[in-house]
């Protein structure tokens, strides 16, 4: 997909007026990527386009102290869209993706989005565009007339199943069409391996884009599958015995606007500069992993035997390896997808550490070792180890503990985020690691 055009405040007056918009949607995300928002009308958008906009970032989590609270929205016009829907009046609503930044006009060093335009900016000064395409994964649970969330799946439909066992089809279109109406392009969906599962896989962006479009597409299908009376939930794993939700994202790389992972000649094998690249992911992996898997959740999936990776190996062919080199037949398209984010991961600390590693590895030629063949879910841990393969973190804290033993995962978040980010998911663990389960008693209170 090609970078948005840049877009004019005049512009985006005459196209909302146009779309009959009153209300305009100031976006932005905490550091886990939940999307925030302040709502202004159209006639004050030139206002905050000048000045920006303030808010008490002492209410955001992992944004500032009380005594730094004052931050700014800096609105980016390139990002304007029209939701595809309207207020109860009738009027439409639009959005403008945001930079926050502080009084003094500095990007702000909590802001999930500059961390990820530090990183874009980093790989272009060495002439590198990274693309990103995500194939973010979802269910959908039904909704009672008291408005409370059905802990069934809506239907028991499996991988590419058609309507009528395929049940969320009308409003899975009605999402992709709202989509489509805002400018996405989407590539493909369709019912995933659980019930109740779906996906939507959009065509590759640049990486900012791609996240832009990440956390503004789980807006939509929140509020499309709410009209059609359903949840759209993007918890990793909802449904035990069943496939979990990923979020594998299709990277691509181009130097000085030529395909980098592409072979001399007519080849559709990885360049040497594609492998170095995927060396630097396989080497950072278990450090980047509380942030690409960020929920005590997020380890209910990474478990053998449902497609989810557990191992950091590689592979041109098998679906159990963290990368896979997808098949192609055209040399353009040599790309790498890395299968363990999942949809709960905030997409711009996710692309930038991505995009970070690979550069790491091409600067320090990292080599990535052999492709593995098999399907490492029935190794055994010898197995594992005379292979040289390491297993991904099977915990939140064993990812967390990985992560602050890494200078680089620092270096790319940045203090703030980086240590606001890990005393948050340290206290989540506690939390949870200190909570009974039903299991627990399901297990044990009869017979201890």
């Amino acid at each position: 997909m090609p970078a948005k055009p840049s877009l004019s405040l005049q512009d985006i007056q005459e196209q909302a007026a146009a779309a009959g918009v009153e209300v305009i949607q100031l976006q932005f995300t905490d550091i886990f990527g939940t999307l925030k928002h302040i709502s202004i009308t159209l006639d004050h958008l030139p206002t905050v386009v000048d000045q920006g906009i303030v808010f008490d970032g002492s209410s955001i989590e992992g944004f500032a102290r009380v005594q730094e609270s004052d931050m700014y929205l800096r609105p980016d016009l390139s990002t304007f869209a029209v939701l595809p829907w309207r207020t109860p009046d009738g009027d439409g609503i639009a959005r403008l993706l945001c930079d926050v930044v502080t009084p003094f006009g500095e990007p702000f060093a909590g802001c999930p989005r500059a961390v990820l335009k530090r990183a874009v900016a980093e790989a272009a000064a060495a002439g590198y565009v990274l693309q990103a395409g995500p194939e973010p994964e979802f269910f959908l649970f039904p909704v009672g007339s008291d408005g409370a969330i059905r802990y069934k799946t809506q239907d028991t439909a499996g991988y590419f199943d058609l309507a009528p066992v395929d049940q969320g089809e009308n409003a899975r279109n009605a999402i992709v069409k709202g989509l489509r109406t805002m400018g996405y392009h989407v590539e493909a969906s369709h019912h995933e391996v659980a019930p109740g599962q779906h996906e939507i896989d959009f065509r590759f962006a640049d990486a900012l884009q791609a996240a832009d479009n990440l956390v503004t597409f789980k807006q939509v299908t929140k509020a499309i599958a709410h009209s059609h009376g359903l949840h759209a939930s993007f918890i990793p794993k909802p449904l035990t015995g069943e496939a979990g939700s990923g979020m594998h994202i299709h990277l691509s790389l181009l130097k000085d606007g030529l395909p980098a992972f592409q072979s001399n000649g007519d080849s559709t094998e990885l360049s040497q500069t594609g492998l170095h690249f995927l060396g630097g992911l396989l080497y950072h992996a278990r450090a980047m992993t509380a942030v690409t898997n960020s929920t005590v959740n997020s380890y209910k999936r990474l478990i053998a035997g449902y497609e989810a990776p557990i191992d950091i190996t590689w592979s041109d062919r098998n679906r159990s390896a963290l990368v896979r080199i997808p098949a192609t037949v055209v040399k353009d398209d040599v790309r790498m997808e890395y299968r363990s984010p999942d949809p709960a991961a905030n997409p711009y600390l996710t692309l930038a550490l991505l995009l970070r590693a690979g550069l790491e590895g091409i600067a320090q030629k990292r080599d990535p070792g052999p492709a593995t063949k098999e399907d490492t879910y029935t190794f055994t841990p010898s197995q594992r180890q005379d292979q040289g393969i390491s297993l991904l973190p099977e915990s939140l804290k064993e990812a967390l503990d990985q992560m602050v033993q890494s200078p680089f995962v620092l270096d790319t978040l940045g203090d703030h985020v980086y240590e606001n980010f890990v005393r948050a998911k340290l206290l989540e663990w506690d939390v949870y690691r200190a909570q009974v389960h039903a299991w627990e008693l399901d297990q044990y209170l009869a017979i201890l």
